[in-house]
């Protein structure tokens, strides 16, 4: 079942992506149809290409093995695309971080919880190019000499208080 699920996820990506105007593929059956291990998808803009590694989850943490996110690096590097890790959680959108971004366990594995993701992970506008992250210290930080009503909403955003619609609404 959750293969299935996965699978569904990284058409919705390839699909995404490819109306976000990339020339996008996904790899058929990825690590398991050959001996050599490829990446989920791999999207390019004529600027920008990634080689990405799909993951999702209802809400627990995602793991990937080293040997997962070495094969996407030396794929990449091989490729001449940027390496990304992509993971969506249930009710979220997708969020993406290069590989070096990313939680190393102790045994060596890597991990992606959601308030990780939320807090930090690069989200879709970004990652194609459609927009740009503004942070709390681009704008003013704690010294506020801006509407300090907007930088309340944007703290309870940031820590999860708030949806983005839901900041959006109050700020109309």
């Amino acid at each position: 079942m959750s293969q299935a699920k996965g699978d569904r996820r990284e058409r919705e990506l390839v699909n995404r992506l490819d109306e976000a105007g990339f020339a996008v593929m996904r790899a058929p059956a990825s690590g398991s149809a050959t001996d050599r291990e490829q990446p989920d998808v791999l999207a390019g803009d004529g600027e920008l290409f990634y080689a990405i590694e799909a993951k999702s989850s209802a809400g627990k943490p995602i793991y990937l093995t080293g040997e997962e996110v070495e094969a996407l690096i030396y794929f990449a590097r091989n490729f001449g695309a940027k390496p990304r890790i992509g993971v969506r959680f249930d009710r979220e959108d997708w969020y993406f971080f290069h590989p070096g971004e990313l939680h190393v366990t102790d045994g060596g594995n890597y991990r992606v919880k959601k308030e990780r993701a939320l807090a930090d992970g690069v989200d879709f506008p970004e990652f194609v190019g459609e927009s740009t992250k503004v942070t709390l210290d681009e704008l003013g930080g704690s010294e506020p000499d801006h509407d300090p009503d907007l930088l309340r909403v944007l703290t309870a955003v940031e820590h999860g208080e708030l949806s983005v619609e839901e900041a959006a609404a109050m700020l109309e």
